[in-house]
C-alpha cells in the first residue's frame, strides 16, 4: 500500500490549522493528493442564514491559506447537505471509502462536529483514521512511531494500513501487549519478520496488560519515548447488541497527546 490520496476534514475550530498542517506534512512526504473537505448540515426547521455561508467561506479560506506554497496536489470540496436528518459523520464515512487515509480532529470544545465523530469513522469508514489532538502543535508526525501490538485482527489491520508511514519512519517501536487472551508470539518474531520484508526495522518492547490500564500504559510510553505518532487497532465490544469501541480506544481518543492512527 502507498499513500496517494488523502482527505482532511476542515472546519472553523481553533484546532483545525494544526490538523491541516499535519495533513499537508504527510501528503508532501508521501507524494499524495490532499483533499480538503468541509461539510455543512442543517437541522430540522433550521432556516438557512448568512452565518452558514460565512462559515463555509472561512473554512475554504483556511484550507487555501495553509496549503498555498506547500508543493502538493490539492483539491477542495465543500458539501452543503440540505437533506435534514443526515449528519457530518455519515457524509465523511461515505467520502472515506475512496481514499487512503482520513485525517480528522479530536472531538473538543468549539468543533462544529459531533463529539463521537472519530469513533464513528473508525468503526464504519473501512479506512485508517488519523486523529489529530485539538491541543498542541505537531511539527513532526511519523518520524518516531509507537505501534501498539496485541496479536489479533485489529492490530494486524492497523499495521497493514500504516505500512507507508512505517516505511518512511526514522524509528519504529512495537509494544507487545500480553494478556491471558492472547497467545505467546515468540517475542514478536513473526511481526518483526513481516515488517522487515516491507523495509521496516523495529525495536520490540514487551508489556503486560495487568496492573495498569492499557490506555494509561500507551499514553505513558508515548510521552516517555518522545514518539510523535501512535498506531493501534481499535477493538470493539457489544453493548446492547451494538458494536462500540472498547475502553482503550475510547480513552486514547479522549486523552491523546500526539496524533493517533487507528484502524478497525
Amino acid at each position: 500500500m502507498t499513500l496517494r490520496d488523502m482527505f482532511v476534514h476542515v472546519d472553523t475550530s481553533s484546532s483545525c490549522e494544526a490538523r491541516l498542517e499535519v495533513a499537508v506534512s504527510l501528503a508532501r512526504r508521501h507524494g499524495a493528493r490532499l483533499t480538503g473537505l468541509a461539510v455543512l448540515t442543517h437541522g430540522y426547521y433550521e432556516p438557512r442564514s448568512s452565518v452558514a455561508d460565512q462559515w463555509m467561506a472561512d473554512a475554504t479560506g483556511l484550507f487555501g491559506r495553509v496549503t498555498v506554497g506547500a508543493e502538493i496536489e490539492t483539491r477542495w470540496r465543500s458539501i452543503d447537505w440540505s437533506v435534514v436528518g443526515t449528519g457530518v459523520p455519515e457524509i465523511l464515512i461515505r467520502q472515506g471509502y475512496c481514499t487512503d487515509l482520513v485525517v480528522v480532529g479530536q472531538a473538543g470544545e468549539g468543533n462544529r462536529v459531533p463529539a463521537d465523530l472519530p469513533q464513528r469513522l473508525v468503526l464504519a469508514a473501512g479506512r485508517p483514521i488519523l486523529v489529530v489532538p485539538y491541543a498542541g502543535a505537531f511539527p513532526t508526525v511519523g518520524e518516531r512511531v509507537l505501534v501498539a501490538w496485541r496479536a489479533g485482527r485489529e492490530s494486524a489491520r492497523a499495521v497493514g494500513d500504516a505500512l507507508p508511514i512505517l516505511r518512511a519512519a526514522r524509528e519504529v517501536t512495537l509494544l507487545m501487549i500480553a494478556s491471558p487472551e492472547t497467545p505467546d508470539d515468540g517475542g514478536g518474531a513473526d511481526i518483526r519478520e513481516y515488517l522487515a520484508r516491507h523495509g521496516v526495522n523495529i525495536e520490540v518492547e514487551q508489556a503486560s496488560a495487568t496492573g495498569i490500564p492499557v490506555g494509561d500504559m500507551l499514553l505513558n510510553r508515548v510521552s516517555e519515548g518522545g514518539h510523535d505518532l501512535l498506531v493501534m487497532g481499535a477493538y470493539t465490544r457489544l453493548t446492547r447488541g451494538v458494536s462500540v469501541l472498547g475502553p482503550v480506544a475510547v480513552q486514547i481518543l479522549r486523552e491523546m497527546t500526539v496524533p493517533v492512527l487507528m484502524a478497525h
